[in-house]
């Protein structure tokens, strides 16, 4: 895999003021990790993006801080709870002599015989899992090859996942990865059904009880009397950079 350089500079800009920053195209980060004290910095957000869609969070990224390079992980990124935009990223520094762990995402591909002709349903128990190693060695992901889930009784342990031998997992290899479950009988869709019916009537608000006419007019008389109260503004939350 080729390398994956991002450009950034040191950030002055703090706080509220970070929306600016944000409103020119510039994403807010922040450096630390492995003899680096923690350093604000900002970069281009096209840039930003192309880069993780690459790199994810498992591959070394080359951060590039006014001209001096620091090999990476992207440890974590903030989105916009509505726009689900990057707001913000934190880049862990690494020492590339040294054993890092990190989880490490799964890439299920094929076809399982059992999905296909037996309408059963790929279950997946594990979507990532953590191993180590030193951080050049770092897989990008680990293939998970279903076409040997033939039959329900066959499952994917970790024990089968295929990695270098520079790379420890670290899970018990006994862990059930991925396997089938078999289609639902009728009996069990219909019990599946009744048992959501009764979770939603059950539910405080869908049933309302019935109200007779006098209670009505009791309510409609308090309402008269009192005027409605008013709802409390909510206590405004700052949000630190």
């Amino acid at each position: 895999m080729e390398q994956i350089l991002i450009q950034a500079t040191k950030r002055v800009v703090t706080g509220r003021k970070v929306n600016a920053l944000r409103k020119s195209g510039k994403l807010p980060a922040v450096l630390y990790g492995h003899e680096v004290d923690n350093q604000p910095i900002e970069l281009n957000e096209k840039d930003f993006a192309k880069a993780f869609k690459m790199a994810g969070e498992s591959t070394i990224v080359n951060l590039v801080v006014d001209g001096k390079t620091q090999p990476v992980l992207i440890h974590e990124v903030q989105n916009h709870y509505l726009t689900g935009q990057p707001i913000h990223v934190d880049f862990y520094a690494v020492d590339m002599t040294e054993k890092i762990k990190v989880r490490i995402p799964l890439h299920f591909y094929g076809d399982s015989p059992a999905v296909k002709a037996m309408g059963g349903t790929l279950v997946k128990n594990l979507n990532d899992i953590e191993v180590e190693c030193l951080p050049a060695d770092l897989p990008h992901s680990i293939e998970v090859d279903i076409t040997s889930l033939a039959t329900f009784e066959d499952a994917i342990r970790v024990s089968a996942l295929g990695v270098s031998a520079r790379v420890t997992i670290l899970a018990n290899p006994e862990e059930v990865v991925a396997n089938i479950a078999p289609p639902r009988t009728e009996e069990e869709l219909k019990a599946l059904e009744e048992e959501v019916k009764e979770d939603v009537t059950a539910v405080e608000g869908v049933v309302k009880p019935e109200v007779t006419a006098e209670a009505a007019a009791e309510g409609e008389e308090g309402k008269a009397e009192k005027p409605a109260a008013k709802a409390e503004k909510p206590e405004k939350i700052e949000k630190k950079e």
